[in-house]
């Protein structure tokens, strides 16, 4: 797997690390949820059963990524080589920091 790469560039648009600590939390007060409306079943009588929707007991937008975008190959370049001559001090070092930026960007 250390070839691949995306195919299609979409990324979250996030000021966190992970959703993960996020995902855990609603994904428990729904098992919760789920388990209590089950439990009030009488003679296990499932056809009025109705699932708890995701949307009952978390919201989206208080998570820590806001949504997803297109990371066009054209931005990536544009963005490695701005980049790259900021921080880079000779021709070649700039090149191989543009190279490993793009690399990581396309990486899965």
């Amino acid at each position: 797997m250390s070839r691949s790469y995306k195919k299609t560039t979409i990324v979250g648009w996030t000021t966190c690390q992970s959703e993960r600590f996020d995902k855990f939390i609603w994904h428990k007060k729904w098992r919760l949820k789920e388990r209590l409306k089950l439990a009030a079943l009488k003679d296990n009588d499932l056809d009025n059963h109705f699932t708890t929707l995701p949307e009952e007991v978390s919201n989206p937008w208080s998570m820590g990524k806001d949504g997803k975008y297109y990371f066009a190959l054209v931005e990536q370049l544009k963005l490695s080589e701005k980049i790259a001559n900021r921080r880079g001090n000779s021709p070649q070092e700039r090149l191989s920091l543009k190279k490993r930026l793009v690399h990581k960007w396309m990486g899965k």
